[in-house]
């Protein structure tokens, strides 16, 4: 498993917003409001990418890349990086951590993978809105951007799915994060459908944050959270390009 920090919490769980986080390995990261702060989510994916050999002469590509600090971390262990997102304060952020990092990291924005060019990567790591929220089209403004994902939290799982074996070197692998809440068997069948071999290669429970708690009831009435449950359970899933 990993060793997600003491100070982690979840994905939902970041309110009142923090401008700077302590990640361990990565220093101190910034991010402007409305912009995903470092949670056990970044942890747990963090911990993974440098289990995973990430290093020289690999290219990495960071999608909903948030703070930077994922793109951070595969730059610091000598990737080559580029991240991607549609949030130009989450742009915005990602460009400052690694100037202030001074750390090489080329930071886009744009819409998940689209107009990212076929077969030029050897990895891909994402941890994209995923929490389920009572709404059937994605928030298009305020902090929620970070994290509502649709009725079943997997409006931007499903994309990443679709389009990430198309841009993936043979070997190349996904590592993307989400909340057991929106299905991990259902991202693994998505995967595999599209070619990949994919597998669930980590899980944390982690306390429910505000966000969760307060939408808890709506949660429980639509199935996705049985009652007397207080816990979240974070899964990495991970895909290989053969």
């Amino acid at each position: 498993m990993t060793e997600p920090a003491p100070r982690a919490t979840s994905r939902e769980n970041e309110t009142p917003h923090d401008p700077a986080v302590e990640l361990s390995g990565e220093g101190r990261i910034w991010s402007l409001p409305g912009v995903y702060a470092p949670q056990a989510d970044s942890y747990l994916l963090s911990a993974v990418m440098r289990r995973e050999g990430i290093g020289p002469g690999m290219d990495v590509l960071d999608v909903c890349t948030g703070s930077g600090v994922l793109a951070l971390g595969a730059a610091r262990l000598g990737a080559r990086v580029t991240a991607v997102d549609i949030s130009r304060r989450a742009v915005l952020s990602a460009r400052l951590n690694a100037l202030a990092a001074r750390t090489p990291v080329d930071v886009r924005r744009g819409d998940l993978l689209t107009g990212v060019l076929p077969g030029s990567f050897d990895v891909v790591v994402s941890n994209p809105p995923y929490v389920p929220a009572p709404d059937t089209r994605l928030p298009r403004r305020g902090a929620c951007r970070a994290w509502d994902a649709g009725l079943d939290g997997r409006i931007l799982l499903n994309r990443i799915c679709e389009q990430v074996p198309a841009v993936l070197r043979p070997g190349g692998r996904l590592l993307m994060v989400h909340s057991a809440l929106c299905g991990p068997d259902e991202t693994v069948h998505r995967l595999t459908q599209a070619g990949l071999s994919a597998e669930v290669s980590d899980r944390l429970s982690i306390p429910f944050g505000p966000v969760v708690t307060g939408r808890i009831r709506w949660l429980r009435e639509n199935g996705l959270v049985p009652t007397g449950i207080t816990t979240e359970e974070l899964v990495v899933v991970r895909a290989l390009r053969t």
